[in-house]
């Protein structure tokens, strides 16, 4: 007999809700094909084991290279391999926006998030950077910013998993940083009750300027171009996760990994926001 309470069955479910995902994907794979006209490769680059996937994502607080990532994974595997994204804990305790990440999948960045994720046979994808990474200014567009964070390093390897760089340009172009708003952060003390280091003033549609606290625009239709790299393998003794000149050496290597990966995908740019 079943012991399945009320409760119970209120809970939020752990996993992604796989009838959302499908009947949402027709209208994702409009905007990925014809707005965005992403073209993602390096497919074949993916271990057959679960990974951690490691990227930079742009565009203010709307980053639309992140979430075509998972988009395009979900359009690729179906339900057979499923990638956990990570969101930061300010926008998973958002009501409605929280809610519609985990129906997504969607799981916190913490430690203990991702390692359950790895061991229920998920990848997770990562992106060290944060705030610092998605609001920097658009002159920085191309560059792989990881914000020195070097935990994801320590985990991988407490975690004994593979990393896998991912490579994007053009979520940049979705909307134009003009200025990371450091000092305005600082000023206001919204920065530390954010938990977050910018500001950012943009310019976008439909405001020509405005400072980006929450979403203040409608990413513009810039192409998306983003690449799997090849998998980095760590030293199989966990406890090289406590040898600093180890971690920092596969830290450089992961962000010159990503950073080469763009400037590749950059060099196919001709304009902004046209690709």
């Amino acid at each position: 007999m079943s012991t399945t309470t009320a409760h119970d069955r209120a809970m939020p479910r752990s996993g992604p809700d796989e009838r959302l995902k499908r009947a949402q994907q027709p209208f994702w794979n409009f905007v990925m094909d014809n707005y965005f006209r992403m073209e993602m490769d390096g497919w074949d680059r993916l271990p057959a084991d679960p990974s951690l996937l490691i990227g930079v994502h742009s565009g203010g607080s709307l980053t639309m290279d992140a979430w075509t990532v998972a988009l395009q994974w979900h359009r690729r595997f179906g339900a057979r391999r499923t990638l956990r994204p990570t969101a930061h804990d300010v926008l998973m305790a958002a009501p409605g926006v929280g809610d519609y990440f985990r129906a997504n999948g969607v799981i916190s960045p913490s430690a203990k998030a991702m390692a359950a994720a790895l061991e229920d046979g998920d990848d997770v994808i990562l992106w060290p950077g944060g705030e610092q990474d998605a609001m920097r200014n658009w002159r920085r567009r191309d560059q792989a910013v990881l914000a020195g964070r070097k935990g994801f390093i320590r985990f991988a390897l407490r975690a004994q998993v593979p990393i896998v760089p991912v490579a994007t340009v053009g979520g940049h172009d979705t909307v134009f940083v003009l200025s990371e708003g450091r000092f305005l952060a600082r000023w206001t003390g919204l920065g530390k009750r954010l938990r977050g280091a910018t500001m950012p003033i943009v310019a976008g549609f439909p405001f020509p300027l405005a400072v980006e606290i929450l979403p203040m625009h409608v990413p513009l239709p810039a192409k998306i171009r983003t690449e799997l790299l090849a998998p980095i393998q760590l030293d199989p003794d966990p406890a090289k996760a406590d040898d600093k000149a180890y971690v920092d050496a596969m830290y450089r290597e992961v962000q010159g990994a990503i950073q080469t990966g763009m400037d590749r995908l950059a060099a196919r740019r001709r304009f902004p926001v046209f690709g």
